[in-house]
């Protein structure tokens, strides 16, 4: 299945927490970190990715809290993992109500990680 065009979708209609994040990730604005949103990576999209660190952000709903929904973001978290992503998962109400701890947590995860240049197999 092709992942761009839901990815372009899910971007015209991103929540008001990940708008709100992404308007303090956009154009460098964070540490002059580069990150993208609702990239496609395997058979996922997430929400926000900074390629250089390998880390990623996801910004959950409370569809997230029911057990079959946590199963598979516990499988989507692992395989980004073995990809080599650090993953950071953050609910919707911890961005509207906490956005600079949010931001600082992202800023610290991305200071500590990997360059782009590791990869799983090295």
């Amino acid at each position: 299945m092709e992942l761009t065009p839901l990815a372009r979708k899910l971007r015209r209609e991103m929540t008001e927490a990940e708008r709100l994040l992404w308007y303090h990730l956009r154009n460098r604005r964070l540490g002059g970190l580069k990150f993208r949103r609702q990239v496609p990576i395997g058979p996922y999209i997430v929400d926000f990715l900074c390629l250089e660190k390998r880390v990623i952000v996801e910004i959950d709903g409370g569809q997230h809290n029911f057990p079959d929904e946590r199963a598979r973001d516990l499988e989507r978290t692992r395989f980004l993992e073995y990809k080599g992503y650090k993953v950071l998962r953050f609910w919707n109400n911890e961005v509207l109500g906490n956005l600079e701890g949010v931001l600082s947590v992202i800023l610290e995860a991305c200071q500590s990680s990997f360059s782009s240049s590791w990869s799983p197999s090295s």
